[in-house]
C-alpha cells in the first residue's frame, strides 16, 4: 500500500488529514521530486557522454574509410575492399533472449569498440606506409623501353659510326620509329637535371632517380618538362625528333649509373616491380 496509501488510510480513519500527515506527504513529494531530477540529470549526463563517444566513433570511421580508399589505390584493388560504411555482415548462436546492456554496460562496449578502431587504424596506416615505400620503390624501378612502339636500331658497345663510317663506342640504345613525333615517356620516376640542347645529343632530356641512377633521352624534336620537374613513371616527358647529331628520327637512351654509362639492354628487359 506505500506511505501514501497508509497516510491515506490513518487520515480516512480520522475523517481529516492532520497537519502531521499533510507535512510528511509534502515532504515525500518533494524528495521524490528530487531524486527524478537527479536521475533527469543522470541520464541527461549519460545521454551526452554517449553522444560525444559516438561522434568521437563516427569520426574514426570516416578516418578508417579515407586510409581503405588510399589503401585500395596504392594496392589496385577492388573498389570496396576497404569501405568501411558498408554493414558488416553477422551472425552465431543467440545467447539469450530480451537481454539488454546496462547504461555502464552500454559504455563499457562503446569504449571497448573504440579501443578496437584505434588499433585498426594503427595497422592500417603502419599497412598503408609499408605499401606506399614498396610503390615510391617500384616507381624509381628503372624498366621498360622509353617508347610505346618502334624497334632497336642500334645497341650499346663498339658499332661503326653512322655518320663517319668508323669503328666507334655507342654509349645507348637507339630506338627507331618510323617518323617524328612519337611520345617518349620515363621508366622511372624521378627529378628533372637537364632538359634542352646538348652538343652531339640535340635537344635532350636528363633525369636523376635516386640511387645513383640516371637516364637520358635524347634527339628529341620537343620537350615536356623543365629543369627540376618531378616526372612519374611512364610520363611523356618529350617527342621523337632528329636534333643534334642524328640520321633520323629516333630517341637515343642512355642509363647511368654512380655516374658511369651502363648497358641500358638489362634495364629494357627488367620486368617491372
Amino acid at each position: 500500500m506505500g506511505y501514501f496509501g497508509y497516510e491515506l488510510a490513518v487520515s480516512g480513519n480520522k475523517g481529516v488529514f492532520s497537519e502531521e500527515s499533510a507535512q510528511n506527504w509534502e515532504r515525500q513529494i518533494r524528495i521524490q521530486t528530487e531524486q527524478i531530477s537527479e536521475i533527469k540529470q543522470e541520464s541527461e549526463q549519460q545521454i551526452e557522454a554517449l553522444t560525444i563517444r559516438l561522434a568521437m566513433l563516427q569520426a574514426r570511421l570516416v578516418r578508417l574509410d579515407a586510409v581503405g580508399e588510399r589503401i585500395t589505390t596504392i594496392a589496385k584493388l577492388d573498389n570496396g575492399e576497404f569501405d568501411f560504411s558498408d554493414p558488416i555482415t553477422l551472425g552465431g548462436p543467440a545467447t539469450g533472449v530480451g537481454e539488454s546492456y546496462s547504461a555502464a554496460g552500454f559504455m563499457d562496449a562503446v569504449y571497448q569498440l573504440e579501443r578496437q578502431l584505434e588499433d585498426r587504424q594503427q595497422q592500417l596506416e603502419i599497412l598503408e606506409g609499408l605499401m606506399t615505400d614498396r610503390k615510391i620503390q617500384s616507381d624509381v624501378f628503372i624498366a621498360g623501353r622509353p617508347v610505346d612502339k618502334g624497334w632497336i636500331a642500334s645497341r650499346f658497345g663498339q658499332r661503326l659510326d653512322p655518320i663517319t663510317g668508323r669503328l666507334a663506342f655507342h654509349g645507348g640504345i637507339d630506338f627507331t620509329t618510323g617518323k617524328s613525333g612519337a611520345d617518349i615517356n620515363t621508366v622511372a620516376a624521378g627529378v628533372v637535371t637537364w632538359s634542352g640542347p646538348r652538343s652531339g645529343y640535340g635537344l635532350m632530356v636528363e633525369v636523376n632517380h635516386g640511387n645513383g641512377f640516371t637516364t637520358r633521352y635524347a634527339h628529341s624534336e620537343k620537350l615536356f618538362v623543365d629543369v627540376g620537374d618531378i616526372v612519374m613513371k611512364g610520363q611523356n616527358i618529350a617527342l621523337v625528333g632528329s636534333t643534334g647529331r642524328s640520321t633520323g628520327p629516333h630517341v637515343h637512351f642512355e642509363v647511368y649509373k654512380n655516374g658511369r654509362v651502363v648497358d641500358p639492354a638489362a634495364y629494357i628487359h627488367r620486368t617491372a616491380r
